[in-house]
C-alpha cells in the first residue's frame, strides 16, 4: 500500500509542530529548527519532559500489547500517529498476531512523508496511513483505508495517545465520541491524558510555551480524565499515571513527579 507524498509546499518547517518536537525530545532526526527552539524552552522549564515523552509511548506499547495478548484485538487506529519511531504499534501487535490490521491517522505533512515506515506491513496483516485531522473525524471515518481495512462487525482498538490535550474542550468529548459511535461493542479505547496534578508549576510552564508557538494545549485534573471514560468499562488498574499503568521492569524507579500524563484502557459496552 503506497502512502500519499506531501507536497514541498505543504511541510511547514517554518513553526513548531507538536509531533516533531516530540521526535527531537526523544533523540530522533526528523525535525526543524523551530522543534529545536520550542523543545529546548520546554526542557528548560522541565527537565523531566524526555522521561514524560518516553514513557506516555511505553503506555502505548503496553496497552497494545495487553489488547491484543489478552482480549483478542486484531485491528487497530492509532489517532495522532506521530513521526514512526521503532517499535510502532504494527510492529508490536504483529509480533503477538502478525494478522493484525493497522490504520494510521496523523495530519502533520512530515509524518506523511515518512508514512512508508509506518506500511510495512506483516504479509499476514495490513496497514494504512490516512492524512486526517483528529477535528474531522468524519475523514477518518470515511476515509477508503479505514473502510478497507476495518471491519465494523468485529471490536476495534482505538488508540489516542498523547494528542487529547491538544484538544480543547468542548471539541473534546464530542471528538472522541464521534470515533467511538461506530465501533462495535466490545471495542476498546486506549487513551492518554496531559496533567499538572503532580508538577504544577512546571507543566504549566511547558504548556505556556506549547501555546505560544501556536499549539493550544488544555492539562485535566483526575476526575476530568476519568471522565472521558463515562459508561465504558476501565480495565485495571483503571486511570493512573502512564507509568503506573501495568508497569513492567523499565518503570522501576520513575517518580510520579516527572510524569505528566494520565492513561487508561476502556472497554465499550
Amino acid at each position: 500500500m503506497n502512502a500519499p507524498q506531501p507536497r514541498p509546499s505543504d511541510l511547514a518547517t517554518s513553526r513548531a509542530h507538536s509531533a516533531r518536537v516530540y521526535d527531537y525530545i526523544l533523540g530522533g532526526k526528523d525535525h526543524y529548527p523551530p522543534d529545536v527552539e520550542a523543545g529546548d524552552a520546554m526542557c528548560r522549564h522541565w527537565p523531566a519532559l524526555p522521561v514524560h515523552m518516553l514513557e506516555n509511548r511505553r503506555f502505548m506499547h503496553r496497552a497494545a500489547r495487553h489488547l491484543a495478548e489478552d482480549h483478542g484485538i486484531r485491528q487497530f487506529l492509532d489517532v495522532g500517529t506521530g513521526l514512526p519511531t521503532s517499535p510502532n504499534l504494527h510492529e508490536v501487535v504483529q509480533e503477538v498476531a502478525p494478522e493484525s490490521h493497522v490504520v494510521y491517522v496523523d495530519n502533520d505533512p512530515i509524518v506523511l512523508a515518512h508514512a512508508c515506515a509506518l506500511l510495512r506491513s506483516a504479509p499476514e496483516g495490513a496497514t494504512a496511513y490516512v492524512d486526517a485531522d483528529m477535528h474531522d473525524p468524519d475523514a477518518i471515518l470515511g476515509s477508503p483505508e479505514f473502510r478497507e481495512l476495518i471491519d465494523l462487525d468485529r471490536p476495534v482498538g482505538l488508540l489516542v495517545i498523547g494528542i487529547l490535550h491538544f484538544i480543547l474542550p468542548p471539541d473534546d468529548r464530542r471528538l472522541i465520541q464521534r470515533l467511538l459511535d461506530p465501533l462495535p461493542s466490545g471495542s476498546y479505547l486506549a487513551m492518554t491524558i496531559g496533567t499538572a496534578d503532580f508538577a504544577p508549576e512546571e507543566v504549566n510552564r511547558v504548556a505556556q510555551e506549547y501555546r505560544q508557538q501556536g499549539m493550544p494545549m488544555e492539562l485535566r485534573d483526575l476526575a476530568t480524565a476519568t471522565s472521558f471514560f463515562d459508561g465504558m468499562d476501565l480495565l485495571e488498574p483503571g486511570v493512573t499515571q502512564v507509568h503506573e499503568w501495568r508497569p513492567g521492569p523499565e518503570q522501576e524507579g520513575i517518580e510520579g513527579r516527572d510524569i505528566a500524563m494520565y492513561g487508561a484502557v476502556a472497554r465499550k459496552r
